[in-house]
């Protein structure tokens, strides 16, 4: 059981579970969400908004998202009465940022030379870095990036389109002064010579490393039609992408190719603000190999009643210009939009061609082949993030590229713990969320060759769970308005246990109506 509990000034989550009394923080330190509204499962409680996961005994992250852990607090129970111990700040902030180790010798460092160094500065490379530094390492740790900031939240480029990236920075740049976590932006490396261990950056700048773990993540896709060059065509990369689109899209026509993530979010972003949003998309619903045709629909209502208009099965042919800038959309149906605005969602590839005549392994689509360690083929090189295929253990250990923020947060601990020859192995069940309209579908598990989907709720009214099952399996789970059931299957899917399709088709109904998941703890293999 749980229960949130005001302490007057501030609140906690009170658990009790197994006879024993926990006290921690109520709030994921990620993005807020009340954790009594959770899942609590042996020893942890799951966030019901993104599934990060924590410790109810130490408050420690265990999954992610998110980089803090939870304030622990003391619990004493006197003549059947629980008293609760905590510190003001600890209530107040709701946090609580690991111990970590500093560089002990920064000063006796060659500064070409490091011990670990981490190519790329998102999720991965940082989460690397700080789970070093709580393992007690005290070495030289080096982050470099082609970007111009810190490490920032990505996520919300499409979500939150006009934040200022010192909003959106997961850590401020004091931290990475007190735990000498040093990073270079607007670094490129040009290659790894893997035999001498030296990165070559794109200036000419070598570095020597002992540990390298490549987090470089992917590169978006560009157009290949005429006109791709016009101003004001964007891949949204940076916050400085992000912040230009919604300035030139404000009262203006906006045209959106590619019902991605990515494309879907910005039209949602940008309904309010533009003049009118077009989307252009080669399949006849958006998402429909991720979440299936029916979800998809649903999907596509809720935007065209929000003044969204689609342009399906079919693509760009032409951008035109007037005085250099974007002024119309030709599409390969003869139809002609008119655009001041266009953002380009239509997907991505690994950024390995740097990597090409390293000898690391690399498969036939680019990304770098890693084992359950987030070891590559080459001794003391490691790999995590959006590059990577690796072995899912909830899917026969089948080698797949999972391109979401809490993966890229899990393969770079599993890759900093194998740096310090933990001998860790990943074991982690995919999660995923999208926000649209203030509304969000949480998703959980790795629905690919998906054969049937099992939905029960009111797709109409948004308000519904999808089971995603492969022969007689649920692979994976999607759900709107309806938490905590998507956290609650991560952690059956988590513990091992397999749900069965008819499980799901003679129970859920029931389950959906009451809110009573309990039918799911009971499963096995």
């Amino acid at each position: 059981r749980m229960r949130e509990v005001d302490l007057g000034c501030g609140k906690a989550l009170l658990i009790k579970e197994s006879g024993e009394f926990h006290a921690v923080g109520h709030k994921c330190p990620h993005y807020g969400a009340p954790l009594v509204k959770g899942v609590l499962s042996k020893g942890r409680v799951r966030c019901p908004w993104h599934g990060a996961c924590f410790n109810i005994g130490t408050g420690d992250i265990e999954d992610f998202p998110g980089l803090d852990s939870l304030p622990r607090f003391q619990v004493k129970i006197e003549k059947e009465k629980v008293y609760i111990r905590a510190s003001k700040q600890a209530l107040q902030t709701q946090r609580r940022t690991k111990m970590m180790a500093k560089c002990i010798s920064l000063s006796n460092y060659n500064l070409s030379s490091t011990n670990v160094l981490i190519i790329g500065a998102g999720a991965a490379g940082l989460v690397c870095a700080e789970t070093l530094r709580q393992e007690g390492f005290s070495d030289r740790i080096v982050m470099c990036t082609m970007d111009r900031h810190l490490p920032y939240d990505r996520p919300k480029l499409s979500k939150s389109m006009d934040s200022h990236p010192e909003q959106i920075a997961l850590r401020p740049k004091e931290f990475f002064c007190t735990y000498d976590i040093e990073v270079l932006t607007e670094m490129q490396v040009a290659a790894v010579d893997v035999k001498s261990k030296i990165a070559v950056f794109k200036d000419g700048f070598k570095m020597e490393y002992n540990k390298l773990l490549i987090a470089t993540g992917n590169t978006p896709k560009t157009l290949s039609c005429k006109g791709k060059e016009i101003e004001n065509v964007f891949n949204i990369r940076t916050p400085e992408d992000a912040s230009r689109v919604v300035k030139l899209a404000t009262s203006k026509n906006v045209v959106i190719v590619g019902a991605s993530f990515l494309g879907m979010e910005v039209a949602a972003y940008l309904a309010e603000r533009a003049h009118s949003v077009s989307l252009v998309e080669l399949e006849h619903v958006p998402f429909k190999k991720f979440f299936g045709e029916r979800v998809g629909r649903a999907v596509m209502k809720m935007f065209e009643n929000n003044r969204v208009k689609f342009y399906m099965q079919t693509e760009v042919s032409e951008l035109r210009e007037q005085e250099g800038k974007l002024k119309e959309v030709v599409l390969k149906s003869g139809k002609v939009l008119r655009a001041d605005v266009c953002v380009v969602g239509v997907g991505a590839v690994p950024a390995t061609g740097f990597l090409k005549q390293s000898g690391i392994n690399i498969d036939s689509k680019g990304f770098i082949v890693v084992n359950k360690m987030m070891q590559t083929n080459i001794p003391g090189v490691f790999a995590a993030g959006d590059a990577v295929t690796f072995p899912l253990a909830l899917r026969n250990n089948k080698k797949v590229n999972v391109p979401h923020w809490q993966m890229a947060h899990m393969h770079g601990r599993i890759a900093a713990l194998n740096m310090l020859a933990h001998g860790t192995e990943i074991s982690t069940v995919p999660y995923l969320w999208t926000a649209m309209f203030g509304k969000s579908i949480r998703y959980a598990g790795h629905g690919e060759g998906f054969d049937d989907v099992v939905i029960q709720g009111d797709l109409d009214d948004l308000k519904f769970v999808a089971f995603y099952t492969k022969s007689d399996e649920v692979v994976a789970v999607a759900s709107m308005n309806y938490d905590p059931i998507v956290s609650k299957v991560a952690e059956v899917l988590a513990a091992g246990r397999t749900i069965r399709k008819r499980d799901v088709d003679a129970v859920v109904f029931l389950s959906f109506r009451t809110g009573d998941m309990s039918w799911l703890t009971g499963k096995g293999s």
